[in-house]
């Protein structure tokens, strides 16, 4: 796959990785939200979900294993038969949907989540817990056919009111354990050849790194600054797919 790619591709790929990940240790979430549609300008779906669904699964693992006394199951069950009825309707489609279908779709996703995150006003009080039914359903099918369903996730836990400790623990373990049903899914569905598992291990190191990075990263930048500089971030990447 990578012989394929101009170095202009490969330094584009790079950077949307490293940018990516940086996010994401800032944040605890947010890397499949900026490097899927990032990538989709150079890969198919069809690889590059399988990449960073994978890449997601090594750094929920490193992260959540870490903080695993503040993690909070009685939160994370309740998801778990959603999210698998989610991952096994997204391979269903995966299959039969048209590619560049899927593309345009993912910037509609994109775009609506990035308004989402720069308009919605925070929740102030605890919710039912019969917000996993959608969380788990929707995070399940988006994060298989887009690898990026960690928006769910995280709106499901800001409306239980968990703390930042808590948040960052339980938010990796979620991944952790939706990146398992997605991995056994994509595995049994074929989509792990030979090239996209080089490209895993090409990407894996420069992944840690940005990770690391993003983790020690000390910002100035208020949060709700930083939120909408990825959110037009991600609006520009949502329009360039709808437009390609």
């Amino acid at each position: 796959m990578l012989e394929i790619l101009t170095i202009p591709q490969i330094l584009f790929a790079l950077t949307a990785i490293i940018l990516a990940y940086i996010v994401r240790g800032i944040t605890g979430f947010g890397s499949a939200l900026i490097a899927v549609p990032l990538l989709a300008f150079i890969l198919p779906l069809t690889v590059i979900v399988p990449l960073i669904v994978l890449l997601d699964f090594i750094a929920s693992a490193s992260h959540g294993l870490r903080h695993w006394r503040a993690i909070r199951w009685p939160l994370i069950l309740p998801l778990l038969p959603f999210t698998l009825t989610g991952v096994g309707s997204a391979l269903y489609l995966l299959k039969s949907i048209d590619v560049s279908l899927l593309r345009q779709a993912l910037g509609l996703f994109i775009i609506a989540y990035a308004f989402y995150s720069l308009f919605a006003p925070a929740p102030r009080a605890q919710h039912s817990r019969y917000w996993a039914i959608p969380a788990g359903g929707f995070g399940g099918l988006i994060g298989t056919l887009f690898g990026t369903g960690g928006p769910f996730y995280v709106i499901y836990l800001q409306l239980q009111g968990v703390d930042k400790a808590a948040f960052r623990a339980t938010i990796a373990s979620i991944f952790l354990i939706d990146g398992s049903l997605r991995l056994v899914g994509f595995t049994s569905a074929g989509f792990y050849p030979h090239d996209t598992l080089m490209l895993v291990l090409s990407a894996l190191p420069i992944m840690l790194l940005a990770l690391y990075s993003g983790g020690h990263i000390h910002t100035n930048l208020k949060v709700d600054t930083f939120r909408r500089a990825i959110s037009l971030l991600l609006i520009g990447s949502g329009l360039g797919l709808l437009l390609v």
